[in-house]
C-alpha cells in the first residue's frame, strides 16, 4: 500500500477543518495537492480565472457560511494573486485558509525562477503565516494555522513548497483535534456592574450597531424596549439589525440616511456595540460612550471611552438587561422616530419623481425594483462604490437575506467573485451580484467561472460607464473629471456569447420583466442596465471635517437618494409614538 504523501495528509486536515472546496488557479508548485483533492471524495477543487478571485470566493463562502473557507496559489505570481481577496478577508473576519505554494525547498534564497516569500508577504493580511520546510513539521504548522484562522476570524497562510507537499508523509504522523467553532465571550462581573451604573445614570439612551450584533437581533431589541433606545446601525450592521426593528433610526456614516446621527449626537450615554465604525467624524465627542465587542483589540481605537466592554454583544445583552432599571420615559425615543420618519420622507420624493419614465434609468429604481423582485432570502454581493449606496438605501433585510461587500478594504471587483462563493455554498439560494461596470469589467473574466460550473448568480450590472464615486473624490477637490470614463460594451451580448443568459435594459418599463427573466432563469445571468451616471449620493450630515476626504459631490448634482422600502418601515414605527 503506497504512503500517504503529506499533500495528501494537507487535504485530510483541510476536510477535518470542514473545508468543502478548495479555490485557485493549478499550477506546478501547487500539482501535488490538486492532485491529493482530484482523488479525495471529500473536498472539490474550484478553478477560477484568477487567484484574486479565488481568495474573495473564500471569504465570501466564509461569511455566509460561518465556516473555514481555502483558497490556493502556486508559485510565486501565482499566490501574489491571492493577496487582495485575502486582505479583504482579514479585514472582513473571514476564517480563511490560503495556501500560498512555494518553488522548491533547496531554491529557496537563490533569486529561483518565480521565488518570491509567501511567508513574510501575507504577513500583514494574516494572523498567521508560516513556511513549512519538512514532512514533518506540516501537521503541527497546518493545526495552529486553522486554529488562528477560526479562532481570531481571520486569514492564516501556508507556504509549501511543491517538493516538501509531494514527500511521503511521517508514519506515525498524530492526528491533532481541532477547534471550529468561536466560543462565547462574557465580560466579567466589574464591567457588568460599570455598565449598569453608567445605563442607570443616563437619562437618553442610544444604540449603535454593526455587524457584531449577528445573532443578537433579539437580545438588541429586549434592551432597547427596556431602556426606550433609539437603534441606529453601520453598514455592516444593517442586515443584523434594522429589520422588525421598532426602534431603527437608520444608518449614520458616509452612506447613511435618517435620524442616526441625531441620536447618536443628543443622547447622554452611546452604547457601540459590536461595530468598529471607522468614520469618527460621525461620532460624538461631549457625550459618555460605552462599547462591547468581541475584539478587545476594537476597543476604543475609533473615539474616547467612558467604559471598554471585552465580550459578545449577545451574550453581554443577556446578562446586562435584567440588572438595568427600566426606564418609563419614552420622549427622546419618540422625538427621534419622528425624526427619522422626517429625513426620510424628505427625500423619498426624489425617488418617487418621475422615475420610472427618466431616461437613462435611475440607479435608485433599479435597486429598489430588484429588491422588490429577489428572493425572500436572497444573498446580494454589492461592488464597492456607488454601488454601496444604493445597497444601503433600497435593499431591504428580513432576517433570511445576506448583504456582503468589501465594506472594510474597499476593493473594486468584490460583488462578482463573492458571488462565486455565496453560490458554490448553496447552489438552490438566490445569489445577486450587484455590479459596476468598473469593478465587473476588471475580474470579467470570471464570469466564464459562472458558466463552467453552471453557477445560476445573477449579475445585475449598474452600468454607467464611468466610475461613479470616483468622478465624487475629483469633484471634492474641486478637479474635472478624469479618466474616469469607461468605454463599454453591450454586456448582455458577452454574456450570451459566455453561454449564460443575457438581457439588456435602456428604459425604465423594461427593467422589471427584465430582472423577473433573469432571475427565473436557472444558468447563469446578466443584466446589463445602462443608468445614469449623474446620479450621486450625499450623507445625511456634512461638516467641513467630514467633506475632507469624503466624495461629495457639487449640490446641485445631487440627488440625496431615495430610501426605498425603509420610509415605510419609519411609518410603521410612528403608529407607536403617542401623539400630542
Amino acid at each position: 500500500m503506497a504512503k500517504q504523501t503529506v499533500a495528501e495528509q494537507f487535504v485530510e486536515v483541510l476536510v477535518r477543518a470542514g473545508v468543502q472546496r478548495l479555490y485557485g488557479v493549478v499550477g506546478d508548485s501547487l500539482n501535488p495537492v490538486v492532485d491529493a483533492i482530484r482523488r479525495h471524495r471529500g473536498i472539490d477543487w474550484v478553478q477560477v480565472r484568477h487567484e484574486e478571485v479565488a481568495a474573495f470566493a473564500a471569504g465570501a463562502e466564509a461569511q455566509i457560511g460561518g465556516r473555514l473557507g481555502a483558497c490556493a496559489g502556486s508559485c510565486g505570481p501565482g499566490n501574489l494573486h491571492l493577496i487582495n481577496g485575502l486582505y479583504d478577508a482579514h479585514r472582513s473576519m473571514a476564517p480563511v485558509l490560503a495556501l500560498a505554494s512555494q518553488i522548491p525547498s533547496s531554491e529557496i534564497g537563490t533569486a529561483y525562477f518565480q521565488e518570491t516569500h509567501p511567508d513574510q508577504l501575507f504577513r500583514e493580511c494574516s494572523h498567521y503565516c508560516e513556511l513549512v520546510s519538512s514532512a514533518g513539521q506540516m501537521p503541527r504548522v497546518l493545526q495552529t494555522a486553522v486554529q488562528h484562522a477560526v479562532g481570531r476570524s481571520g486569514v492564516a497562510v501556508i507556504a509549501l513548497p511543491g517538493d516538501v507537499a509531494a514527500e511521503p508523509a511521517p508514519e506515525r504522523a498524530s492526528e491533532h483535534a481541532l477547534v471550529t467553532r468561536r466560543p462565547l465571550v462574557r465580560p466579567g462581573e466589574a464591567e457588568l456592574d460599570a455598565l449598569t451604573r453608567l445605563v442607570d445614570a443616563a437619562g437618553k439612551v442610544t444604540l449603535f450597531c454593526g455587524s457584531g450584533t449577528a445573532g443578537a437581533h433579539a437580545e438588541v431589541m429586549a434592551f432597547a424596549e427596556r431602556v426606550k433606545a433609539p437603534v441606529g446601525h453601520a453598514l455592516r450592521g444593517k442586515e443584523f439589525i434594522q429589520y422588525d426593528n421598532p426602534y431603527d433610526v437608520g444608518m449614520s456614516g458616509l452612506l447613511g440616511y435618517g435620524a442616526a446621527y441625531e441620536a447618536m449626537h443628543e443622547c447622554d450615554l452611546l452604547l457601540l456595540l459590536g461595530t468598529d465604525f471607522p468614520y469618527n467624524a460621525f461620532l460624538p465627542d461631549d457625550v459618555r460612550i460605552a462599547q462591547v465587542d468581541v475584539r478587545a483589540e476594537h476597543l476604543g481605537r475609533r473615539s474616547r471611552l467612558d467604559l471598554a466592554v471585552w465580550g459578545d454583544v449577545g451574550e453581554t445583552l443577556r446578562c446586562l438587561t435584567p440588572r438595568v432599571k427600566e426606564k418609563t420615559s419614552r420622549r427622546f425615543l419618540d422625538g427621534m422616530l419622528k425624526k427619522h420618519a422626517q429625513a426620510l420622507e424628505g427625500v423619498v420624493s426624489a425617488y418617487t419623481r418621475k422615475v420610472d419614465k427618466h431616461v437613462p434609468i435611475h440607479p435608485e429604481y433599479v435597486a429598489a425594483v430588484l429588491d422588490e423582485e429577489a428572493a425572500d432570502d436572497a444573498v446580494f454581493t454589492v461592488d464597492t462604490g456607488m454601488c454601496n449606496v444604493w445597497a444601503a438605501r433600497y435593499l431591504t433585510p428580513n432576517g433570511k437575506r445576506r448583504v456582503i461587500g468589501s465594506f472594510t478594504h474597499g476593493s473594486m471587483a468584490n460583488a462578482l467573485p463573492q458571488a462565486i462563493g455565496a453560490q458554490f455554498l448553496d447552489r438552490r439560494r438566490q445569489v445577486v451580484s450587484m455590479s459596476g461596470d468598473g469593478g465587473f469589467t476588471m475580474l470579467m473574466g470570471d464570469f466564464l467561472t459562472l458558466v463552467q460550473y453552471d453557477l445560476p448568480v445573477k449579475v445585475v450590472l449598474f452600468n454607467n460607464s464611468s466610475l461613479g464615486m470616483v468622478e465624487l473624490e475629483m469633484m471634492v477637490a474641486g478637479l474635472p473629471a478624469f479618466g474616469t470614463g469607461n468605454h463599454n460594451p453591450d454586456f448582455a451580448a458577452v454574456a450570451e456569447a459566455c453561454g449564460a443568459f443575457g438581457v439588456r435594459v435602456e428604459k425604465p418599463k423594461q427593467l422589471r420583466s427584465a430582472l423577473r427573466a433573469a432571475l427565473k432563469h436557472r444558468g447563469p445571468a446578466l443584466v446589463d442596465v445602462v443608468t445614469d451616471p449623474n446620479a450621486l449620493s450625499i450623507p445625511p450630515k456634512i461638516t467641513g471635517e467630514q467633506v475632507s476626504g469624503f466624495a461629495l459631490s457639487m449640490g446641485r448634482m445631487v440627488l440625496e437618494g431615495g430610501v426605498g422600502r425603509m420610509v415605510q418601515l419609519a411609518r410603521s414605527n410612528l403608529r407607536n409614538v403617542p401623539r400630542p
